[in-house]
């Protein structure tokens, strides 16, 4: 006889939601599923000195506002990014700091001999610092549109519904932010690249 499936692997987000309103305790399977991607997006954004609190944060807004949850705007997994965006607004003075700091940094030392780590501090010296005050000089808007495109890895529509916005306005926000970086890195296209290495 073969044991029954895991129930964290036959129940849908949209029951696990609604089941949880009586048994509060299932919502820990949401928490096992998004838990890295959530962890991921909210340390690229913040740094993952913050992020396992705020990830923590996110999930009990969440749980506390389960109830509020409709499937017909999207799906769990979109919803849970934008109550993760939402943290990273309250957070967003850290982000500014953080990003300053960026700009400041040298390159990391490399295993490679002295030549390849002079290149690589050139390299970091001559592009990272356009880069963050690229990101700097987006709209808040664009700029969550961009992060949750690169370091959520979602697509328009999940966008989208993490932002509570048409997937049209997505697509304008990334485009405009994509031009901007661009022209600020000399027709060089950062979200592209991330959306490859990341």
């Amino acid at each position: 006889m073969t044991a029954p499936p895991d129930a964290n692997e036959v129940m849908e987000d949209v029951t696990v939601v609604e089941r949880s309103l009586d048994d509060p305790e299932l919502f820990a399977l949401l928490y096992d599923r998004y838990f890295k991607e959530i962890y991921c997006y909210l340390a690229a954004r913040l740094g993952s000195d913050l992020a396992e609190d705020l990830v923590a944060d996110a999930f009990l807004l969440a749980f506390n506002g389960r109830r509020g949850f409709d499937p017909r705007r999207g799906t769990v997994r979109s919803w849970l990014f934008g109550i993760a965006t939402n943290v990273v607004a309250r957070h967003r003075r850290r982000e500014g700091r953080r990003l300053n700091a960026l700009s400041k940094v040298a390159a990391e030392e490399s295993a490679d001999g002295h030549e390849d780590q002079v290149i690589s501090r050139l390299a970091a010296q001559a592009s990272r610092p356009e880069l963050v005050r690229a990101l700097k000089g987006l709209a808040t808007g664009d700029r969550d549109a961009v992060f949750l495109l690169v370091f959520g890895g979602l697509g328009y529509e999940e966008i989208a519904t993490a932002l509570d916005i048409p997937v049209g306005t997505v697509g304008s926000r990334i485009n405009r932010a994509r031009k901007k970086l661009r022209k600020a890195l000399g027709d060089v296209d950062p979200i592209g690249e991330w959306r490859w290495t990341s």
